[in-house]
């Protein structure tokens, strides 16, 4: 028993990488070598891309690669690749249909069209070629056409069924592309292959397309399963794996986090705990995104790093905001420990922002994250239910870092009762509710804190202002009923208000 498990160890070889990080990401390491795998989509997915990534991981590690092409020309691939910046040096492309000058009856019978051919010469020459060059990669482009040539499913399967075969006795990894031209789902394919990649792409109501791929079966390979957001860019495939916050926990001190407001830290009760997450809901326009800003210029003032993501506001309008209400934001940009990103829901997939949140935090080593907001957030979604669930994964990974993040939502509405676009605040440690409210014939602004998950905080409601001192927060609205109604009642005997700046700020 012992030598036989032995001898399936030493039989197991180590795996190859896809040629794509992301990928690799997903299959937790590359693929098994020696194996045949069906990448499927439709056209324009990006299958031949993924296939040139794998041929050039194989050049990159001196192997011996082949590319079988029965749809596309040489030509039409070395200009894919020139676009992407590759060269195709050192990858042998094996062409199956003819050049458009070899359409010539004098030369009918060397006329090489898969349309006119045989499917078992087809296979024969490419086995032929195979077993001349003994390449340890192979992409077989596309099955479609083998499919057309064997004119019934029971041919073609016997043909696939005759490549694996003949495949397995080579060292040889083989990738086989097809673009799902059949009515039908090819079950039976599936079943021949050892691993199928799905890749689709999708047209969404506004906006630029979408794609995602899905990693269908992987015999012997733990995979993440479920879609995973990808983009085609100069280069290459940018894969963007479905965020598992679990993989991603880091030991930090659970220390407070100030926001450079005294009043504002007494009402969180000392303030937010790193690794939490807090939520500032109110209607548009009543501070919310000047309270977030200040968490980052205090976290710059302790020579932390922050990252604001913008979805509603340009970065030249939260620098004038910022320079109106006396808070020293371009210090924090100019040393580079404030990094704004605009960001533009209808050309961001959600999985690719989640990418983004995780490189800031990682490589840039951000230790607070601000998204603004997350109405925009919500834009970028085809359907509500998914956007809680990828915020729940992306809050609990910024959790797992020890990351406080500040979420800013914007109610509909500016005074009485008020409509909330989304209901996350279950999700959210801490909630900041900031209204309007009116007040012998002018419009003040109140903040309270209804929710702290951890430590105690006050229970009271503050009347804040807006002015170029910054924000002030005033003392509580004791006496006052209904405030966040928008009409307060006043019981008291003198109105606990904060005085009107002159400038129109307060």
């Amino acid at each position: 028993m012992d030598d036989d498990k032995q001898l399936l160890d030493e039989d197991e070889l180590p795996r190859i990488s896809t040629g794509n990080a992301g990928l690799d990401d997903i299959l937790g390491g590359g693929i098994d070598p020696e194996r045949m795998y069906l990448f499927e989509g439709q056209p324009g997915s990006g299958k031949t891309t993924l296939a040139l990534e794998f041929l050039l991981e194989g050049v990159r590690a001196g192997e011996p690669t082949l590319y079988v092409t029965l749809s596309e020309t040489e030509r039409e691939l070395r200009l894919v690749a020139k676009r992407h910046g590759w060269s195709l040096n050192g990858i042998t492309i094996f062409e199956l249909i003819p050049p458009e000058t070899t359409l010539d009856p004098s030369q009918e019978l060397t006329v090489l069209h898969p349309a006119d051919m045989e499917l078992n010469e087809t296979t024969q020459m490419i086995f032929d070629r195979v077993e001349a060059l003994a390449p340890a990669r192979i992409v077989l482009d596309s099955l479609s056409e083998l499919r057309l040539l064997a004119q019934s499913p029971l041919r073609y399967r016997r043909q696939i069924l005759a490549l694996k075969h003949f495949f397995s006795g080579r060292k040889s990894t083989v990738v086989l592309l097809d673009d799902l031209s059949s009515q039908q789902n090819d079950l039976q394919l599936h079943s021949i292959a050892h691993g199928v990649v799905l890749l689709e792409q999708l047209a969404i109501d506004y906006g630029a397309q979408r794609r995602r791929l899905r990693v269908v079966k992987m015999r012997g390979i733990d995979f993440k399963g479920g879609f995973h957001d990808f983009t085609i860019r100069h280069g290459g495939l940018n894969v963007y794996p479905r965020l598992v916050a679990a993989e991603h926990h880091k030991d930090f001190d659970t220390d407070l986090v100030l926001s450079g407001n005294p009043e504002l830290d007494a009402l969180l009760g000392g303030g937010f705990e790193r690794g939490t997450n807090a939520l500032l809901i109110g209607a548009a326009g009543v501070g919310k995104s000047s309270l977030a800003l200040t968490y980052a210029i205090a976290a710059a003032s302790r020579n932390e790093r922050s990252v604001i993501f913008a979805f509603d506001e340009g970065r030249g309008t939260m620098r004038a905001r910022a320079e109106t209400l006396g808070l020293p934001l371009e210090q924090g940009l100019a040393n580079g420990l404030i990094n704004i990103q605009q960001i533009d829901p209808a050309e961001m997939a959600p999985g690719e922002f989640a990418d983004t949140v995780r490189g800031s935090v990682e490589k840039d080593t951000a230790q607070v994250v601000i998204i603004d907001s997350l109405n925009g957030y919500l834009n970028a979604m085809p359907d509500e239910r998914f956007l809680i669930l990828q915020m729940h994964e992306l809050l609990s990974y910024l959790s797992q870092r020890g990351v406080l993040t500040i979420l800013v939502l914007a109610q509909h509405g500016l005074v009485g009762p008020m409509d909330t676009p989304l209901d996350i605040s279950y999700l959210a440690d801490g909630v900041l509710m900031l209204r309007y409210f009116e007040f012998d014939g002018s419009v003040r602004r109140a903040l309270s804190v209804v929710k702290k998950r951890s430590g105690n905080h006050e229970h009271t409601i503050r009347e804040f202002k807006l002015s170029h001192q910054g924000i002030t927060v005033g003392p509580p609205l004791k006496g006052f009923s209904g405030i966040f109604g928008g009409t307060p009642v006043y019981k008291g005997e003198e109105a606990p208000l904060m005085s009107r700046d002159t400038n129109g700020q307060g």
